[in-house]
């Protein structure tokens, strides 16, 4: 499924902005974010994996962090099933962010749609701006939080059919495995 392709990179970097700059539980264990150099490497392999070049620095960690609590408020509310809470949380993002839309053309592509804040190199604004356009549509489903025991982490379900449950396919298998022994040792 695919939005558009700066609607998905946002959304992307959105989620992975969460998983990495927010603490919680992921696949089993306690999460907390590492020190800033390793942390620091996450968020730039996060920005990389939806194709920005930028590198966050330690000194942007603090902002990003900032920026990743109050998305996950927008993905633990579509969870929930509460649309409207979610909306409204972005809706404070971009009144906060000042995002407008930018026609901006760059490394090779065609002129596409940006959304920047009052300060170009913070990530709220575009991050919110993409929620809003996925919130906005029938596609909010598509917003999740993992549902294995002991993970929050979050998702964009991006698959056909619009039925995934889980963060990642490690989630996906302990969540299997923990069924497959049960059912054996009942028989």
């Amino acid at each position: 499924m695919d939005f558009n392709s700066h609607t998905d990179a946002v959304v992307q970097a959105a989620a992975g902005l969460v998983n990495e700059l927010t603490p919680g539980e992921r696949r089993g264990r306690a999460y907390t974010p590492p020190p800033p150099p390793a942390l620091a490497a996450a968020v730039t392999d996060v920005l990389h994996g939806v194709g920005y070049g930028s590198r966050a620095t330690e000194d942007e960690l603090p902002v990003l962090a900032a920026v990743a609590r109050e998305l996950r408020i927008v993905f633990d509310a579509v969870a929930a099933g509460d649309v409207d809470g979610a909306a409204e949380q972005v809706n404070r993002i971009l009144e906060k962010t000042e995002a407008r839309p930018r026609l901006e053309r760059h490394d090779g592509q065609p002129w596409h749609v940006h959304y920047h804040g009052a300060d170009e190199n913070d990530w709220a604004g575009p991050c919110a701006t993409g929620l809003a356009i996925v919130i906005g549509s029938e596609l909010h489903d598509r917003l999740g939080v993992c549902t294995a025991p002991h993970c929050d982490r979050v998702y964009v379900d991006t698959s056909r059919n619009g039925t995934r449950r889980f963060c990642s396919t490690a989630c996906q298998n302990r969540v299997k495995a923990a069924a497959f022994r049960a059912r054996a040792q009942s028989s």
